[in-house]
């Protein structure tokens, strides 16, 4: 296989869309300004698993790395009124501490032929990296192993369970539960692959891969 990297993404507001970027340095907390804000309510952090609207609201980062929600700075009166319209007249946003900023790893890789084979928008999923070349379901057999991009090394951990997040379609909050079923059904309810990073540096769009199997 010829590996490259596809496309890459960061979410600076967890649960948000989030952003396409062309770089970033990989650090041992993955990519630099992802998921560093996070919606709560009193029973504590709020997802687009049960808030779907929230995916509807998208988080960027400005030139000085401050996280924006449509265009507007994150704490700002006009976005704490845009994700109580979301979420829920009690949410607020806040910053998270590094304990609670990733689910389960701090990145999360898909592969092109995964993507394919599921057959829909790549947003869905919510990767980090997109690697290209990978043929068919190919990625069910990477866990364990590395990709070595350039200087960075990216540790292969597990496939991940999916979510109602998936269902979601990114551009008209259009929910189709098929989605869903249709991942347990073909897939095991497992696409793309839970990771972290074992050895930091910068990676770009169009850089080389290599699957490195232990």
């Amino acid at each position: 296989m010829s590996l490259t990297v596809a496309a890459l993404w960061r979410y600076p507001v967890k649960t948000l869309a989030g952003e396409s970027i062309s770089s970033a340095g990989l650090t041992s907390r993955g990519i630099p300004g992802d998921r560093i804000i996070q919606v709560r309510g009193p029973e504590g952090i709020r997802t687009s698993r049960r808030h779907h609207r929230l995916l509807g609201l998208h988080a960027t980062l400005d030139p000085d790395g401050r996280p924006l929600v449509n265009g507007l700075h994150w704490n700002s009166p006009e976005v704490l009124e845009q994700v109580r319209n979301a979420a829920g007249h009690d949410a607020w946003l806040e910053a998270g501490s590094e304990g609670d900023r990733f689910d389960i790893l701090p990145l999360l890789v898909a592969t092109d032929g995964a993507v394919d084979a599921f057959g829909r928008d790549v947003r869905r999923l919510r990767p980090n990296i997109l690697i290209d070349g990978v043929k068919g379901l190919d990625e069910v057999n990477w866990p364990g192993a590395e990709l070595h991009i350039g200087d960075a090394v990216v540790r292969l951990d597990s496939l991940r369970g999916r979510c109602p997040m998936t269902t979601v379609d990114p551009d008209t909050l259009e929910r189709d539960r098929e989605v869903l079923r249709d991942i347990y059904e073909r897939f095991n309810g497992r696409l793309a692959l839970n990771a972290d990073v074992g050895v930091p540096g910068p990676i770009r769009v169009g850089d080389a891969v290599r699957l490195v199997r232990h």
